[in-house]
């Protein structure tokens, strides 16, 4: 396992590592266990470290540690960590799923970062996986000119479609120029206002409306 020699990790029970990168697609198909459950350990280990990391990082308030985490710790900067780390590159897919591009899919590269962590855990301790973060993932939760809400769209509309509320995006002003555009953006939830965003295409605006609602009310 390409993981295990790339990160130097010595262990006696690989196939708890190997559980880790297995996918329900190929679980199925071949009669084993998903990382699922190694997923929900290594959600918990995860929000451990990065709790601890931002108690004693800063002085902040309850509230702004809290928001902090749910930046650290989404699907995106999930994402990012797994395919920083090349995560995926050990992934074990179902037939179907590895046709239809699930190495790079979001959800499921997120989902083994957590997996990975909570497999660690098991083998390591808690040390190993704190040491592991210090090492490897710190520098990046620490990159200032990353931004893991890059798509604030996406983010907002998985959040409404859990909740079954309505989204809609209108522009409401546009301005300047044909060849310099400013567009104005307002984005409602069940036909209520959550945010609004101002930029040069309207994609951009209704990008920035997203995140405009995010800020307001989804933390």
């Amino acid at each position: 396992m390409e993981t295990l020699k790339k990160y130097h990790i010595q262990t006696e029970n690989p196939e708890l590592y190997e559980r880790a990168f297995t996918h329900t697609s190929y679980a199925n198909e071949m009669g084993t266990e998903s990382y699922e459950r190694l997923e929900y350990l290594g959600d918990a280990v995860l929000e451990l470290f990065v709790s601890n990391y931002l108690y004693h990082k800063e002085d902040m308030e309850e509230g702004e540690m809290t928001k902090k985490r749910s930046h650290l710790v989404c699907e995106n900067a999930l994402f990012l960590y797994s395919t920083r780390l090349g995560l995926n590159d050990d992934l074990r897919l179902g037939k179907g799923e590895l046709e239809n591009g699930g190495k790079y899919r979001k959800a499921i590269v997120a989902d083994i970062f957590e997996s990975f962590l909570g497999a660690l855990y098991l083998d390591k301790g808690y040390q190993e996986v704190s040491s592991f973060m210090e090492t490897y993932i710190v520098p990046i939760m620490e990159d200032e000119s990353l931004d893991f809400f890059d798509d604030y769209k996406s983010i907002l509309q998985e959040q409404v479609q859990t909740d079954k509320r309505s989204l809609e995006y209108i522009v409401t002003k546009e301005s300047g120029p044909a060849h310099h555009k400013t567009f104005t953006v307002i984005v409602k939830i069940d036909d209520m206002i959550y945010g609004e965003g101002v930029a040069h295409s309207k994609k951009e605006a209704e990008n920035l409306a997203a995140k405009d609602a995010l800020s307001k009310s989804c933390h």
